[in-house]
Parts: structure tokens; sequence; C-alpha cells
């Protein structure tokens, strides 16, 4: 019988092998472009919630024919970890052989988690932003914060980020990656309205919670402006979101399964799903004057668009431990 190995992947060894964001968010154009002709496969997430509060793990399984990809990713999100210095986001994602369906490789998907969710609001805005989008608003300046500002960075030309967050040090953090980086300036500000209000483009990326805090009011997002809501409906209002002329999400299916589970429980109607919109199957922004949101939820999708690549990269460059199965 033929010996079966299997690559593991560390989560330093994913990140050594630096896939470039907009090599990302290509591949996540063309994942979007095969969900929106209906050539996919991917169920919508099922989870367990242990312990208390907004605690989850997620099982994402999907299959992608074009890019020879399927697997699962199986990620947690405990909100607590913060202070117990530990990450919000960890897990672990398998990528399977198409032919034989045998585990080919085994890999940390925090670096890509943060990546791919972000590559994925660079994809949204590429639709429903204005393209001289210059003024970035980041609510939330953990990991999704920093990798979101590096995303929108790619397709426009970011002049000014407002960086928000409740914790001083996590936007004193922020702003010098974010300048070291990507050379942009940062400014830090006190009230979270200021980095929504004179903002062309908005993110919200705090933890994602069944009861949202409604930080964000009517009347703060100007006309014309996109906002990404990473964290969910967490940050807004519902009355701020009903202000919006088209409200986006990933996925129909799944969102429909996240309001059954307690969430999104006064949001506007979705006008596009992610891959009717980069299929051109609807409308993104139509005038200069609407104001739009993309509220992604992270899909298996985007996860198995980036994965093969991960692997092959490996592979070449030596990267990872080979084990046995």
């Amino acid at each position: 019988m033929t010996e079966q190995k299997i690559l593991y992947l560390s989560q330093a060894d994913v990140a050594s092998i630096d896939l470039g964001m907009a090599e990302i968010i290509q591949l996540l154009e063309k994942a979007f472009n095969e969900k929106g002709h209906g050539r996919i496969e991917m169920p919508p997430k099922p989870g367990i919630h242990p312990g208390d509060g907004d605690n989850f793990i997620h099982a994402m399984p999907a299959y992608i024919p074009a890019l020879n990809s399927a697997g699962i990713k199986w990620v947690s999100g405990f909100p607590e970890n913060a202070k117990k210095g530990l990450p919000y986001i960890t897990g672990l994602l398998i990528l399977n052989d198409l032919e034989t369906g045998i585990p080919l490789a085994v890999m940390d998907c925090k670096w890509i988690t943060a990546m791919r969710t972000a590559a994925a609001t660079a994809v949204a805005a590429k639709r429903l932003a204005r393209p001289k989008s210059a003024k970035l608003g980041i609510l939330g300046c953990g990991v999704q914060g920093m990798s979101n500002t590096e995303a929108l960075s790619v397709p426009f030309s970011i002049e000014e980020v407002f960086a928000y967050d409740i914790n001083p040090e996590a936007i004193e953090k922020f702003a010098q990656i974010t300048q070291e980086k990507l050379g942009l300036k940062v400014t830090p500000v006190r009230r979270p309205q200021e980095a929504v209000t004179g903002c062309d483009l908005v993110v919200t990326a705090g933890p994602i919670l069944k009861e949202p805090h409604k930080t964000i009011q009517a009347g703060w997002l100007d006309k014309g402006a996109f906002a990404s809501l990473v964290d969910f409906d967490s940050y807004w209002e519902p009355a701020a979101m009903k202000e919006v002329d088209k409200f986006c999400t990933d996925d129909v299916k799944q969102f429909e399964y996240y309001k059954k589970a307690g969430y999104f429980q006064d949001v506007p109607p979705v006008h596009a799903d992610l891959g009717e919109l980069v299929a051109g199957l609807k409308p993104g922004r139509e005038s200069a004057e609407e104001r739009t949101i993309a509220c992604n939820l992270g899909l298996a999708l985007d996860d198995m668009a980036v994965a093969p690549t991960i692997y092959h990269r490996a592979v070449e460059m030596g990267i990872g431990t080979w084990l046995l199965l």
C-alpha cells in the first residue's frame, strides 16, 4: 500500500509564504464569479457554541471545481480570549485531493482568515464604493482592522485612515503598523462618529455579537459612502442601516441561517450577494449619492479560494512538516 503523507503548515509557515493581498483579492474574484454562476458547492456552515456569550466554533466546507479546491475549515471565535492574552479567532483548515478525497494538507487558518476576510471587503467595495474613495474609517483596530485597511489600499488610493477603538493601545499599535507597512496617514479619533462621518469607506471590525451595541447612529454615514460590516451588525443602530440604498451580503442562504440563529434581527432586505455582483447579475453602485453596505459573513469559499495556492507554494518552497496519515 502506498504511504500517505500530509503537509502540516503552522501559523508561521502560512505567513512565511507571504501571499500578497492583491493576489488573494484576485483569487476571491474568481471564486465569487464561480459562485455567481452556480458552479460551487458550499452548504451553510453549522456550528457549536461552548460556554457563555458569543463563543462559536464553525465547520466550513466548500468545493470550487474551477480552482481545483475542496476542503473544510474548523474555526473558533471566543471574544473573551483577549483578556487571557489569546487570539479571538483560531482554527485549522484541511485541503483535500479532488481525485481521491485524501487530505493533502492541514494548515493554521488564523492568517488565512484575516487576509481572505479583508480581501472579500475589497471585492465588495470595488462594486459598491465610489472609485475615487480616499478617506477610510476603521472602528475596531485589531487584526481585521489592519487587514481590511491593507485590502482596501489595493483598489483605492487611501489618503487618510481615521482609527477608533475602545482600547487606546490598540489604536496606537494599529497606527504604527499601518504607517510602517502601508505608508498611510493614520489619525486616531476619540469618538466613533469621527471614523464614520466624512469617510468614503467605513469598516466595523469588533467582535461579532448577537446583541448589537448599536454605536453607529442614523445620520452618521454620509451619502455616497460604503461600509463593510466585518462584525455583522454589532456596531449599527438599525435606523442607520436602513438609511442605505443597497444592503448586500456574500451569501443569502448563510445570511438567513444566521438570522434564525439570532443575528440580524432588524436589518434591511438584501439587494444582492457578492457572487451576483461579481458575475454582473445584479448592479452594484449606480450613483455617486448611494449609501451602500456589504455585510460579508465569511464563507468557506474564501478559504478554499486561497488554500490551494498556499499549499502549492509551500511545496515549491520546502515549507512545512510532512506527517504520515
